[in-house]
């Protein structure tokens, strides 16, 4: 049972690290490469990376100016210390399923790697603009207090990308856009962990 438990926290603690290293690459490039909403295509025009910066909450909503941004910053490293110590509460039952394990490792990830932009990246970058990069470790110092920090979100898939003809219903001529919503590794880890959870382990988590 020991060496069970020893090597799903092993699995876990490898998942953990490889999200986050990835999450946090892919930003600190972005992030003193790109100017803000600068884009270039990937694949075609479906898949770009667009820099924009997350301002607060979900799809770059405000909370209240910097008080709810500090409020919401606490809240997300508060309940991201409740996930950890779920996951390890569990770890210790051997009934435990490992997909439930590796989906809330996901949620926890990727909570984790959004904090840390709002924790440091203000003290560590300087302002992003449309027409300069970041620099990191400015020697006039960053751009905002600890946990003030803005967001930093790339992946972009507008999968969908037309006008629609003048004969379509209350829209015709405007520009459609599927899936216009611009989100990061960390953003991408909390919502494949909960969908799994809640599509493959809801019956785990009702017995509890």
């Amino acid at each position: 049972m020991g060496k069970d438990k020893k090597s799903r926290g092993k699995i876990l603690a490898l998942i953990i690290s490889c999200v986050l290293i990835l999450d946090q690459v892919s930003k600190i490039w972005i992030k003193t490469h790109f100017t803000l909403s600068q884009s270039v295509n990937v694949l075609g025009s479906w898949f770009q990376l667009c820099f924009v910066e997350n301002e607060g909450m979900a799809f770059g909503m405000m909370l209240g100016g910097n008080g709810g941004k500090l409020i919401l910053s606490i809240f997300r490293v508060v309940l991201s210390i409740f996930i950890m110590w779920y996951i390890c509460r569990l770890l210790k039952k051997p009934e435990t399923p490992m997909g439930a394990l590796i989906g809330l490792s996901l949620v926890f990830v990727g909570a984790v790697g959004n904090i840390i932009d709002s924790a440091f990246y203000g003290l560590i970058f300087s302002e992003s603009g449309l027409t300069q990069v970041a620099a990191l470790f400015p020697p006039e110092g960053g751009y905002a207090p600890f946990l003030h920090g803005k967001v930093v979100d790339m992946l972009y898939f507008p999968l969908i990308d037309t006008v629609l003809p003048d004969s379509f219903p209350f829209l015709g001529g405007k520009r459609f856009i599927f899936f216009r919503f611009i989100f990061n590794v960390a953003d991408s880890a909390i919502t494949c962990g909960a969908i799994y959870l809640l599509l493959f382990q809801y019956k785990f988590f009702t017995k509890k």
